[in-house]
């Protein structure tokens, strides 16, 4: 990304082809891809709901106490934004699970279809894409801020079948994306491309001396071609260097544990090695917008490292008044914050590279979930809390809404980036516009 930045900025000087491998690595050329501070988005997932009364801080404003849930958290509460009040208000069919998972990023209805949901009517997918696919189109149309994978989706656990429950991400209507939930998938995904580049160097080397050999034995004419050859041979060769310059000033590849298999008990590794490529695909710059999804809607998670041979789907179902059940859920959604805290304090250890502070200063995490409490199913106050400086959001404060769309919040995000679209989703919950309180 870096070499085609600087190639961008060449250009615009009128630096031909043929100069371009030799001034494309110049070190006095290295701002060209930092005039602007670079802004991320990391949308995480756990599902069934909270425990409102452990998770809700008391207090709004900036003078607020962390609550059970939110504990692990307390070293970054300075850059913590919680919003109370901020409702999913789209309605039409499917369950309540399957509209808060598919129009959670996407505010707007899904389409019918034959996917039954408990006693509701059934459901397809959602009838449009995501706040999150809506913001890489929008920074892949940059050069500046165009990346190489534009967005990744990670995952832990979810399961093979594609449903309204196990899908929170769409390209467009009817396109759900399916999350990469193993590891050394995507691993390989992000980091196959240096087995290519080796490859490629291996061919271009023996392109290069079999050029050399013909030039003497053509005519004028074809030395001519030839010599054009060997100059796209120079650019591909000195593009290649840039990446595997900038690849090593960046970071290293990371190491990953063998063998670890796609199974409950192993979640806890699995989130860890998933939020290591994370940090990694932000600080190579592979992306700025990214998914992670923690099993799926109606999730049965049984967390016996936690001392809990219960699903959690289920147990999310026991009524207030069943203290041991609360205090298991408690213990999950603790859990699944830990999972945010040690994403945290990876992003908040590693410096951006080019200064600019910390790449927790420059990524705003959204955690969320598709219900507000699993027992009732309700789609108000969902749970919504923003973690780090990417948006130049006012962080540290605990934020209390009446019931207003997440159509907004989305929105929200979305001009956080500068992309100032009128609307999201669903245009009604839209009216407002975003949510004039979070600069």
């Amino acid at each position: 990304m870096l070499g085609s930045s600087r190639r961008e900025f060449l250009r615009t000087l009128g630096i031909g082809a043929g100069a371009m491998p030799f001034v494309l690595n110049l070190p006095s050329l290295a701002f060209a891809n930092q005039t602007k501070r670079k802004q991320r988005l990391l949308v995480m997932f756990s599902p069934n709901g909270t425990v409102p009364w452990n998770f809700w801080p008391d207090e709004t404003g900036s003078d607020f106490k962390l609550k059970p849930i939110a504990q692990p958290l307390e070293p970054y509460k300075d850059q913590l934004l919680f919003l109370h009040g901020v409702n999913d208000k789209v309605r039409g069919d499917g369950d309540a699970h399957m509209r808060g998972m598919g129009c959670l990023l996407t505010g707007i209805e899904l389409f019918p279809g034959n996917i039954q949901g408990g006693s509701d009517t059934p459901a397809g997918w959602s009838s449009g894409h995501s706040i999150d696919q809506e913001i890489k189109t929008y920074l892949q149309k940059d050069a500046a801020t165009r990346t190489r994978f534009g967005s990744l989706e990670f995952g832990v656990m979810v399961p093979d079948r594609a449903d309204t429950w196990t899908r929170m991400v769409y390209s467009g209507p009817n396109k759900p994306i399916t999350p990469i939930d193993n590891p050394y998938q995507m691993f390989s995904k992000l980091y196959g491309r240096k087995k290519d580049n080796a490859v490629l160097a291996s061919v271009l080397d023996d392109l290069n001396a079999d050029l050399k050999k013909v030039a003497g034995a053509v005519s004028t004419e074809d030395r001519r071609l030839l010599d054009e050859h060997a100059t796209f041979v120079r650019e591909m060769e000195a593009e290649l260097k840039a990446d595997a310059k900038s690849a090593a000033i960046a970071h290293k590849v990371p190491v990953m544990e063998p063998g670890i298999k796609e199974e409950n008990d192993n979640m806890p590794k699995i989130s860890k090695m998933q939020i290591e490529l994370i940090v990694n695909s932000f600080l190579a710059d592979f992306t700025r917008v990214a998914t992670y999804q923690i099993t799926n809607s109606v999730g049965g998670a049984a967390m016996r490292w936690l001392g809990i041979d219960e699903g959690h789907h289920a147990l999310s179902h026991e009524g207030d008044k069943n203290e041991k059940a609360q205090e298991k859920l408690t213990k999950i959604n603790t859990w699944y914050c830990e999972q945010l805290a040690y994403l945290c304090k990876r992003l908040k250890e590693t410096p951006e590279p080019g200064g600019q502070g910390s790449l927790l200063d420059n990524t705003t995490i959204v955690w969320t979930n598709e219900l507000g409490q699993g027992n009732s199913h309700t789609l108000n106050n969902i749970p919504w809390l923003l973690v780090g400086g990417g948006l130049n959001f006012n962080m540290g404060r605990s934020l209390k809404y009446k019931g207003v769309p997440h159509n907004r919040l989305l929105l929200s995000l979305a001009h956080g980036f500068g992309h100032h679209i009128p609307a999201f989703g669903k245009k009604d919950y839209s009216d407002g516009g975003p949510l004039s309180d979070l600069a």
